[in-house]
């Protein structure tokens, strides 16, 4: 597939011109990655911007115990780079973000980028929907760290993650949702008597998913 098209099959360029597709993919890559590739680490500064087209990233932060703090998973076809600015030639990562599957990245010269588009007006809009969104997932993460129980941390990773719930160990999912392997075990078999979900072979599967909903956003 031409890189234009490529590009153009993300929601994020939707709104360019075949023009614009095509200057933009002059100073565009695509590039795959083995699972467990580091794109960039905490407070690094990249020139480039980088989109998820194939492929599951983690980002997380290391404590200064050298513990990993999970604090969230990004799924293709999605922004990789943290924007906290329209105003800075780079970009400064918020988080760690490794590749937990085989990837592809579009890789673009953000100089570039800044000078043909952002400059002039173009994407403005779409770059301010991607500060809200990380601003969304932060107050998820506040919410999962200080405010919400056991049972709710449990109930909106199974509702917002369940294949990836599915595809972990149940010591992964404690790790992430920071509780014991023992409480994880006793949500389950709480959230299982009251008919909200099953499980067969370690695999969950949801009964009700509104029941599901209410256990954490009440």
């Amino acid at each position: 597939m031409l890189l234009k098209n490529i590009i153009s099959s993300l929601n994020f360029f939707s709104s360019l011109s075949d023009e614009e597709l095509e200057l933009l993919a002059s100073f565009s890559v695509v590039t795959a990655y083995d699972k467990e590739y580091v794109v960039h680490y905490e407070k690094t500064q990249s020139s480039s911007l980088l989109f998820l087209l194939e492929g599951v990233a983690k980002a997380y932060k290391i404590d200064k115990h050298n513990n990993e703090i999970f604090l969230h998973y990004i799924y293709a076809p999605s922004l990789l780079s943290d924007i906290s600015s329209l105003k800075k030639e780079t970009l400064i990562s918020f988080s760690n973000v490794s590749l937990i599957e085989d990837s592809k990245i579009l890789i673009i010269d953000y100089k570039k980028f800044k000078e043909h588009f952002l400059s002039k007006g173009h994407l403005c809009l779409e770059f301010t929907n991607e500060i809200i969104l990380k601003s969304q997932q932060l107050q998820s993460l506040i919410n999962r760290e200080f405010i919400f129980t056991s049972v709710a941390k449990v109930a909106m990773m199974l509702h917002d993650d369940i294949e990836m719930f599915n595809s972990l160990k149940r010591t992964e999912i404690s790790l992430i949702l920071n509780i014991q392997p023992e409480t994880l075990s006793r949500v389950l078999n709480r959230l299982k008597r009251d008919n909200i979900i099953d499980s067969k072979n370690t695999k969950i599967t949801i009964l009700d998913k509104e029941a599901l909903l209410l256990v954490y956003e009440e």
